[in-house]
């Protein structure tokens, strides 16, 4: 009888998956030009209420994420049939020809009902519907997509309409009033940027001499995590892996993890070091956009001056806040760092892109991990 029972289930299991993509068109790769429609892509869709993930898309979340103005992300990857990507201990992994790579934006509702009004929340828990989103409790702002051709990466924004039904390319970019709703109701108004196609690749352009594009999350730091997928919890590395996205990974026990910045079980400088990992990383490293600051917020920087530690300002002008240095050991309010991350000045504020709004639990964090620090700096007239 139990076997009976398990069977129907999984019959059960599977005419459910059938039934939310049988009338969904396969994934179209396009390998060249801009698709004036998301859903020209087929890879995630609204139907019934709900944006779906197709057949073949696999959801994934990153042990730390990158802030962009307390939206929620749903991330997700799909590749060609009979292809994968090649693990990479430390980079970005190798992904085939035909891989498209999706972020959508979203926010939760807010209980007013006014459309501009979203939640400044960490609670994704009604978000979800199976591996999709509930839209009913979500606001969809934008979906970028990443697509890997014969030529390289490129990157391709769309913004959602206001009936929710599709998004559409916006090429230049978008500004979108909002308002941020919290708890207690205080409220705060911003407008949500959504990048443009040269604002994208220079986010994601790893090498600032080549300036080709590369995804920044899919690596095994990020990635080396359990995800709540529609079958089941599973380590993300593990799952790539079984079905066939990803080829050479070792048992996750042996992959670099990355701290989640917002878990307290972990140490403050793990937790610290992820959040400036992804947050600032990508430019600052040793061949990023930044590489001129001598700053490096990757995980690979030693905890000395590289990583700002007593470092004067090599060009970041007035915001500096005539601070002296990067970081103060035991003087978050001396230091350079989280002054910039406080700001939302366009001529102060770091990132420079990706945020209207200052991140106050990351700022906290960063100020945090800076008042453990020990030792002093000494200025040089």
């Amino acid at each position: 009888m139990m076997k009976l029972y398990l069977r129907a289930i999984a019959v059960l299991a599977l005419l459910l998956v059938t039934a939310c993509h049988r009338d969904l068109d396969p994934v179209a790769f396009h390998a060249d030009g801009r698709p004036q429609k998301l859903s020209d892509w087929h890879v995630v869709e609204v139907r019934d209420g709900k944006l779906v993930l197709n057949q073949g898309v696999v959801p994934y979340d990153l042990n730390t994420p990158l802030f962009t103005d307390y939206a929620h992300k749903l991330r997700t990857i799909w590749m060609p049939k009979g292809t994968s990507a090649k693990y990479d201990p430390t980079d970005t992994f190798d992904f085939p020809v035909g891989t498209i790579i999706s972020k959508t934006f979203y926010y939760p509702r807010a209980a007013s009902g006014k459309f501009t009004d979203v939640v400044r929340t960490y609670d994704s828990s009604h978000d979800f519907a199976g591996e999709g989103l509930n839209l009913a409790n979500v606001h969809l702002i934008e979906t970028r997509i990443l697509v890997r051709r014969e030529s390289g990466w490129a990157a391709i924004p769309y913004v959602w309409k206001d009936d929710q039904s599709d998004a559409e390319l916006a090429r230049t970019g978008a500004v979108i009033p909002l308002r941020l709703v919290d708890d207690g109701d205080a409220a705060e108004d911003f407008n949500y940027v959504v990048p443009d196609e040269s604002q994208c690749a220079s986010c994601h352009a790893q090498d600032w001499v080549t300036r080709k594009i590369h995804p920044i999350g899919p690596k095994a730091r990020h990635l080396n995590r359990s995800y709540a997928y529609a079958g089941g919890e599973d380590n993300e590395l593990v799952h790539l892996m079984k079905v066939g996205y990803l080829t050479g990974a070792p048992a996750p026990a042996q992959a670099p993890r990355n701290a989640n910045w917002m878990d307290s079980r972990e140490s403050l400088d793990a937790r610290a070091r992820a959040y400036l990992d992804i947050n600032c990383g990508h430019c600052h490293n040793p061949k990023g956009a930044a590489n001129t600051t001598a700053l490096t917020l990757d995980v690979s920087a030693p905890e000395d001056r590289h990583l700002g530690i007593c470092k004067p300002p090599v060009a970041a002008g007035r915001g500096t806040g005539d601070h002296l240095f990067d970081i103060v050991p035991g003087a978050p309010d001396d230091s350079i760092l989280p002054y910039r991350m406080e700001s939302t000045d366009p001529g102060t504020m770091m990132p420079e892109l990706g945020r209207s709004t200052a991140h106050r639990e990351g700022v906290a964090l960063i100020k945090s991990w800076i008042a453990a620090q020990s030792g002093g700096c000494v200025a040089v007239h």
